[in-house]
């Protein structure tokens, strides 16, 4: 057997070296850094990745998603992050791209080029893997402007057409080699067919014969060891002259192959051996193209192995609902930011009831001291913003509103409780283990989360040791994060240049924490809070809150007001919020409305103008057909001259002022005159314009198109003064009926039966569509449901109703229905 290398395969092609969670550092090939495992185990980074290679298609990718760990290059960065984003719009745009059909093929080619024969099977596999390389990288070229990192993964595809086309037109895809392989086989297989049939004519013959069948135990036709025999009766084994090559269990029936197909056996047998040899040769022919083409192959199945992961990783983006991280520079970058997070989850947690973390550092600050009871979130925070940065140098998107990071050299973790009996290692003596192991290691872009600093010892001594740990991480300029308990480091925090308190939220009422992280203010303990809600005595709490130094128990007291303060103002910023986005979604609706309202009454006007306009000309008709009939029957002069006359006046009309006239712009505003009656207007309010009836006090009847409103008449703004007689004259001229005056757009119900309700509804619904309203809104309360189910009964019988609808949010809802009417009254 030849070596890999004496076989010609390269070195590409032997298999990478996998990640190993164990070892104490990982150099992954094609990036330069040296990572701490255990560090990222520590950060669950592991399970991560876990879980995007779940996504993959085959096992190469699994294996590269597996394989993972941070870069530092930011190109290198840059780029992964890219691949993410653009496999993220490829998969949106075409959610059938996949590399469906390929195969972890790189053990059979080395195999192959070892000088190995490959099975039919193996060989389909190759072919399905190039297949698929060719269908991506087909589709990815049509699209390599959009995707241009994906492109240059799928430029690397080299699908081998025709070693492909060579598999299939020898195997089919039962995995059998096709009679058409070669003409050798093609001939011996027909020949092993006659035999076989000859064979079988003539054993049928034997089975079949009268004579014969006494002996026989069953009239069937069998195998044994590749021969075909007849089972005969022990008793009668002379009988049937031939060869015995088996016997049944029992020892009553012998398997014979007669004398009469003895030749005819060997022959089929000889064929058979020889089919298996051209067999042989075809996929050891297959074989050698494949050993041929065998670093080729290879690049495809990483190429794919590579695109695959990157489909992978989109995948859980999407499942996780992640972004893409801003990569700045250790300086703050342009946004003065070296660390933003905003609204960032732990991806392993609960995405349902996860709470969001926010989390800011400019570029002044490098030390955070998270403080705040147990169990309020701390470890979590600390995990969150370690395990996104190392995810997002991954080139994973991260599960937050946004974010943006440094790319840190390293990432140290000392997170959990390692104490060891085995090792005899306390939790104290375990975390400074694990500390002093990488504290040698600090530099300016490392990461540094440390959680319970100095924890476990003496409170004042290890507070003493916190402080100086945290002063030496202050002079490499390391970014570093820390969750205590000790209030000397709270103090130091305050006092220290380049440091920042950060508090986990706790509510005292629910004796549960909130798992919000507030910058700028450190956390309290609220252990007296939390004795006194779990029943401890009232006196042992006075006793013990006297042991408590008093400028201590100031500092304590303005920081639990602080806290409530900014808590109020959060929450009234809240509700600010949610008042302005309710504000918004109302003025949407009245927006609407008005456009609708606005749509209509254009539609009311041309109507209204085409049925003027069909009139005017069915009267100027009828003049003419009645002259027509006085000329006919001899009328006189004098009343062929009047009627003449009358036609002449109807003629002589005025047009109709087109449309687009009654829609023109406003004019600039006249002088500061106060607004009189006949003014054209405009009602703020609205946006629409009327024409100013009756005055009355500080409010004003307005006609606009066939809607009369009553305005106050600081909401009117007056565009063109009052109309002359002439365009009055006018006016009443085209005006084809007075409408009654407008009842009003709203009906107030509530208190009344429901015959009663129904009665003044009909009423006023009759007055509104006579005066043209195109809505009514009409109240009748929630209460049980009776006057509702009356009145909207009433409102599916009345043919003067377009349609009807449940008031929406803003509007009343199930008190309210809004009754829209048909177009004329």
């Amino acid at each position: 057997m030849m070596s890999a290398a004496a076989s010609g395969i390269t070195g590409s092609l032997m298999p990478r070296p996998r990640f190993t969670c164990g070892c104490s550092t990982v150099i992954w090939l094609g990036y330069n850094f040296v990572v701490n495992s255990k560090h990222l185990n520590t950060l669950e980074l592991p399970k991560i990745l876990e879980r995007v290679a779940n996504y993959c298609s085959f096992t190469p990718s699994a294996e590269l998603v597996r394989a993972l760990t941070p870069a530092t290059d930011p190109v290198e960065v840059r780029r992964r992050l890219a691949e993410t984003t653009q496999a993220r719009a490829a998969l949106e745009a075409n959610d059938n791209l996949t590399v469906g059909g390929a195969h972890d093929v790189r053990g059979a080619v080395v195999h192959a080029a070892r000088g190995g024969l490959l099975e039919p099977q193996e060989l389909l596999d190759i072919r399905d893997t190039l297949v698929s390389g060719k269908n991506v990288q087909r589709m990815l070229s049509r699209m390599a402007g959009l995707y241009p990192d994906l492109s240059a993964i799928t430029n690397a595809i080299e699908p081998r057409n025709e070693l492909v086309d060579e598999i299939s037109r020898c195997i089919d895809e039962k995995g059998e080699v096709r009679d058409s392989a070669s003409p050798a086989l093609g001939d011996i297989r027909r020949r092993v067919r006659a035999v076989h049939d000859r064979l079988m004519q003539k054993l049928q013959r034997i089975v079949a014969d009268g004579n014969s069948s006494t002996y026989l135990q069953e009239a069937i036709i069998t195998q044994r060891g590749g021969r075909y025999v007849i089972p005969v009766k022990s008793d009668f084994k002379g009988r049937i002259p031939g060869l015995i090559h088996d016997q049944s269990a029992s020892g009553l029936t012998l398997f014979i192959e007669p004398l009469a197909t003895l030749e005819l056996n060997n022959e089929w047998r000889e064929l058979q051996l020889a089919e298996a040899r051209e067999v042989q040769r075809v996929l050891s022919q297959l074989s050698g193209l494949v050993s041929t083409d065998g670093d080729a192959i290879i690049r495809t199945v990483e190429a794919l192995a590579q695109f695959d992961l990157a489909l992978a990783k989109a995948k859980y983006a999407d499942a996780t609902r992640a972004v893409c991280t801003t990569i700045i520079d250790t300086k703050g970058g342009a946004a003065g930011r070296v660390i933003n997070l905003q609204q960032a989850r732990h991806p392993l947690l609960n995405p349902l009831s996860v709470v969001p973390i926010d989390v800011t550092l400019d570029e002044a600050t490098r030390i955070l001291v998270i403080t705040g009871p147990n169990t309020g979130g701390k470890t979590v925070a600390l995990k969150t913003i370690g395990l996104l940065s190392v995810m997002g140098q991954c080139g994973l998107h991260v599960p937050a509103e946004s974010a943006a990071y440094p790319i840190f050299d390293n990432v140290l973790a000392d997170i959990g409780d390692e104490q060891s009996i085995e090792q005899s290692l306390s939790t104290f003596s375990a975390h400074l283990t694990n500390l002093v192991s990488f504290l040698d290691h600090v530099n300016a872009g490392s990461l540094a989360l440390l959680d319970e600093l100095g924890a476990g010892t003496d409170p004042s001594e290890g507070a003493a040791l916190a402080r100086a740990i945290l002063e030496y991480l202050l002079k490499t300029n390391a970014f570093c994060m820390i969750a205590t308990h000790y209030p000397e480091l709270k103090a130091w925090a305050y006092m220290t240049e380049g440091a920042a308190n950060a508090s986990v939220a706790f509510d005292t009422e629910t004796l549960r924490p909130l798992y919000k992280l507030s910058i700028g203010l450190p956390g309290r303990s609220n252990a007296f809070a939390i004795a006194q809600r779990l029943g401890l005595s009232l006196d042992i709490l006075a006793q013990a809150q006297s042991y408590i130094d008093s400028n201590d128990a100031r500092a304590e007291d303005m920081l639990a007001e602080i806290a409530r303060i900014q808590r109020q103002l959060e929450s009234a910023r809240e509700a600010t919020h949610r008042a302005q986005h309710e504000a918004e979604r109302n003025a949407d609706r009245i927006r609407a409305r008005l456009g609708a309202m606005d749509d209509e009454r254009k539609a009311l006007l041309s109507e209204a103008r085409e049925d003027a306009l069909r009139e005017v000309e069915a009267l100027r008709a009828e003049v003419r057909r009645l002259r027509a009939r006085i000329i006919s029957a001899g009328g006189t002069l004098e009343n062929v001259r009047a009627l003449e006359k009358e036609v002449d006046t109807l003629q002589a009309a005025p047009p109709l002022p087109p449309l687009q006239e009654t829609e023109r712009r406003r004019e600039p505003p006249p002088g500061k005159r106060p607004i009189q009656a006949n003014d054209v207007v405009r009602v703020r309010s609205l946006g629409a314009e009327g024409i100013v009836g009756a005055i009355t006090g500080d409010e004003a009847d307005v006609q606009i198109g066939r809607l009369r409103t009553r305005v106050k008449l600081s909401d009117l703004e007056r565009t063109r003064h009052a109309r002359s007689s002439q365009e009055e004259e006018r006016t009443e001229q085209y005006q084809m009926a007075d409408k009654p005056a407008s009842p009003g757009i709203e009906l107030d119900l509530r208190g009344l039966t429901g015959e009663e309700g129904v009665t003044r509804l009909e009423n006023h619904l009759d007055q509104a569509a006579r005066a043209g309203l195109p809505f009514v809104r009409v109240i009748h309360g929630k209460g049980t449901g009776a006057l509702r189910r009356a009145i909207r009964t009433a409102i599916k019988d009345n043919p003067l109703v377009k349609s009807f609808e449940t008031g929406q949010e803003g509007e009343g809802g199930d008190g309210v229905t809004v009754v829209k009417l048909e177009g004329k009254g």
